[in-house]
């Protein structure tokens, strides 16, 4: 009964594409799967939970409750008896708003609007409630219920591992071509940001996040334009010194221009078989680069990209095949009013179609059993880059002390202050002699006054004031009946000091003169009547 479901929900988002033009405004619009729709539920309600309580989370409880009234709710199937968390028609509107805002539609917006156009059959394909078993994973519940009683072999529990390895390598790639033709998808760019690394971890995908939303933006199209600027805008145009995406430019750069490679190809390439067969083999490339051949993650992705590369040939051969048998005496028709690029021709619409197919198959794929696991697999172990969605989306805590700034302001600011002494430093070698010398002593450390000194003593001041006033040593005072002597070994003390202090020859030499004058003098006397000196 689940494959049945699966191929009816298959064969609905078949009839959606075949008229997209009047059920939804972009041919490259992505439908979402109910693993995806469930990722977007959880993040619609930590979002609400952060603006009521502050903080982005969201228990595994409330996010199945939630999601079991969301889909009889959007279903009209009866949900009276059913208990339902605060803050639902918020949560239901943020949840709307993300699938807007990221150009995709889920099974259930596809599931109505498919049913406009089928509103005058009586017989559907799908019922609400199928739809709902099958969003809900009851079916699949049932069809195994036969195999829960079967122990598992040792064998079962080896392969487990690499089950999880070939899962996560599938979602990775399918992420790429998501984003490849729908570059609004901020769920496939969270899950290939940083894989292989880049540098770009939770804070890289919190600046984006945050520049989005002041721009309005999907984050892949700030990313785009901030590289752009850098690398085309020119000076005129560099982001600023505070813009916090200027950390990460060099990890979005790769990023981007990953990006752009395929873009080329896409755009280059009109064999949609070559074409999408060359974009495979680049995100291999790239996945497997710097990668072990003999590790679990090397072969889970070369398996998914021969299986996807086959894929891609038999959708071909398929469309073919379809197109011969309804064009068989048919001449063609003119080109529609809503086809793109009317003068020109565009390459690379008949790979994106075919990478839509490849899309659509997945996202009518069963639900995974294992809901924690998908909701919170936060630290993978099975590779070291993977982040759970929840997380990624949460910003990395702040400190709440202020007075402790990030250390790349505080290693700036002590650069900073560095450069500027040692520019003070080089200024002053250039121009020593524009300065006092610093062996100079004031004359408010002396406690000699003017009234206290011989006359011979104040004329030698006045001789030595342009040169050195205190290279004469310190002279102690005592009583007016005490001698006032010089002390030699002070002046040599203070001489030596000064001359360590100052560099320059200059200085060196004016002290060695003054010196020899200090050395020349008589001693005085000091006498309360007279002055006289003693030989």
């Amino acid at each position: 009964m689940a494959v049945l479901n699966q191929k009816s929900v298959l064969d609905m988002i078949k009839e959606f594409r075949r008229n997209w033009h009047t059920l939804c405004n972009s041919e490259r619009t992505t439908v979402c799967g109910a693993d995806s729709m469930l990722l977007a539920l959880q993040l619609s309600m930590a979002e609400n939970n952060k603006q009521h309580s502050g903080e982005f989370t969201v228990s595994l409880s409330d996010v199945l409750l939630t999601w079991k009234y969301l889909l009889n709710e959007k279903l009209n199937l009866p949900a009276e008896n059913m208990d339902v968390v605060d803050h639902y028609e918020e949560i239901r509107k943020t949840y709307d708003d993300f699938l807007k805002n990221s150009n995709m539609l889920d099974l259930i917006d596809v599931y109505q609007k498919c049913r406009v156009l089928t509103s005058n059959c009586e017989n559907d394909k799908i019922s609400p409630s199928q739809l709902r078993d099958f969003l809900s994973g009851r079916q699949c519940t049932v069809d195994d219920e036969t195999d829960l009683c079967l122990p598992t072999s040792p064998m079962s529990e080896h392969h487990q591992d690499t089950e999880k390895m070939r899962t996560l390598a599938k979602k990775i790639i399918f992420s790429y071509l998501n984003l490849l033709v729908n570059s609004k998808n901020d769920l496939a760019l969270a899950h290939i940001l940083n894989i292989p690394d880049r540098g770009l971890g939770r804070e890289a995908f919190t600046d984006l996040k945050h520049a989005a939303r002041e721009k309005h933006m999907s984050i892949f199209l700030v990313a785009t334009s901030f590289i752009r600027t850098i690398e085309l805008g020119g000076k005129g145009y560099a982001p600023s010194p505070s813009d916090p995406l200027r950390t990460h430019a060099k990890g979005l750069s790769n990023f981007i221009n990953f990006i752009d490679k395929l873009d080329e190809i896409l755009g280059e390439i009109s064999n949609p078989s070559i074409a999408g067969g060359r974009i495979l083999s680049v995100i291999k490339m790239q996945l497997m680069k710097g990668q072990n051949s003999r590790d679990a993650f090397y072969k889970a992705v070369e398996e998914v990209a021969q299986d996807l590369e086959l894929r891609i040939k038999n959708v071909i051969n398929s469309q073919q095949g379809g197109v011969a048998v309804s064009t068989t005496d048919i001449s063609p028709a003119r080109p529609k009013s809503f086809a793109i690029n009317h003068d020109t021709a565009y390459c690379g619409r008949d790979t994106v179609k075919t990478l839509l197919v490849l899309l659509d198959e997945e996202a009518a794929s069963a639900p995974t059993k294992n809901k924690a696991e998908l909701l919170y697999d936060d630290e993978n172990t099975i590779h070291p880059n993977r982040i759970s969605v929840l997380t990624l989306f949460r910003s990395p805590s702040q400190v709440s002390n202020s007075s402790l700034k990030p250390l790349r302001e505080r290693v700036q600011k002590s650069m900073q202050e560095k450069n500027i002494k040692m520019k003070q430093s080089l200024i002053r070698s250039q121009f020593a002699c524009t300065y006092k010398d610093d062996f100079l002593i004031s004359k408010d450390k002396w406690n000699i006054t003017s009234a206290s000194k011989p006359l011979c003593v104040l004329n030698m001041e006045n001789d030595l004031s342009g040169g050195v006033n205190s290279s004469v040593g310190r002279s102690t005072v005592g009583t007016s009946f005490e001698s006032v002597h010089l002390d030699r070994r002070t002046s040599e003390k203070v001489s030596r000091k000064s001359s360590s202090q100052t560099r320059n020859k200059s200085s060196k030499r004016k002290q060695d003169d003054v010196d020899q004058q200090i050395s020349d003098l008589p001693t005085w006397s000091v006498d309360s009547s007279q002055h006289t000196p003693e030989h």
